[in-house]
């Protein structure tokens, strides 16, 4: 039996998927694992929007800028931030909920990606793949339309999954000196970060990233090209506007 931590040690994003599908069981068997996910004051204050449908994937792909998965994998799961339903309970036993605030939101949110990444576990545990996607907060009131999300609902991440048809070259991490901080935070010298991100503007992949985008360096790819402040200024914004839309900016 492969053990967990090899699971996780052995960890690589899909985005290649059989046509092979998934069956009903299996994926409720996954929920179920990732339902038993840690959670603020045992609220579960999280909705799960599965979309399997082939018509309802490609109507979801454009709010995932078209990459390829949303409509190649078996089934896309969106993860949301939800206290419609908590609230609506609290309502019906004559207690006055006070959920309409910003760390609501950060409960609700941190709740959803909690349970999306034990989903994540539990599928890769049984040899599924699996890929986040960070493109659902750019458009989550695309998303809350396409979905109908009541208010008090937010989504947080898209997870695609299903049999993988690829197996990629493991991405990078930073060694485990530049993310762990022992008993307070020691902030990082000019030494410290060349030598932390040594490795990875070294790798082929990162130096090929840059000749492409023809950048100096690794660094400006990101903040030139994949994640610009113009872009995290305007997402910002539809974010803002979609937490105050659905409930969570009253003061």
């Amino acid at each position: 039996m492969t053990r967990i931590s090899d699971i996780l040690l052995d960890r690589r994003t899909i985005r290649k998927y059989s046509p092979e599908p998934l069956d009903d069981k299996l994926l409720t068997e996954l929920l179920v694992m990732g339902c038993r996910a840690s959670t603020t004051g045992n609220m579960q204050v999280y909705s799960i929007v599965i979309t399997r449908d082939e018509q309802n994937k490609k109507d979801l792909a454009p709010f995932h800028f078209n990459q390829k998965m949303i409509t190649e994998a078996p089934v896309a799961l969106t993860f949301c931030a939800d206290f419609n339903r908590f609230n609506k309970w609290c309502l019906l036993r004559k207690a006055e909920p006070g959920y309409d605030n910003f760390l609501s939101f950060m409960t609700g949110a941190i709740d959803a990606l909690l349970v999306a990444q034990t989903v994540c576990i539990a599928a890769e545990s049984k040899g599924l793949g699996i890929c986040y996607l960070g493109t659902t907060t750019y458009t989550a009131n695309k998303i809350i339309d396409l979905l109908k999300l009541p208010k008090g609902v937010v989504p947080v991440t898209t997870v695609t999954l299903g049999w993988p048809a690829e197996k990629p070259e493991q991405v990078d991490r930073l060694p485990l000196e530049a993310i762990i901080h022992k008993e307070s935070y020691i902030d990082y010298s000019e030494v410290d970060i060349e030598r932390y991100y040594k490795m990875k503007e070294e790798r082929k992949d990162s130096q090929q990233f840059v000749i492409e985008n023809n950048k100096e360096t690794l660094a400006q790819v990101f903040t030139d090209i994949r994640y610009k402040k113009a872009d995290n200024v305007y997402f910002s914004k539809i974010l803002l506007q979609v937490l105050k839309d659905q409930g969570f900016m009253e003061e």
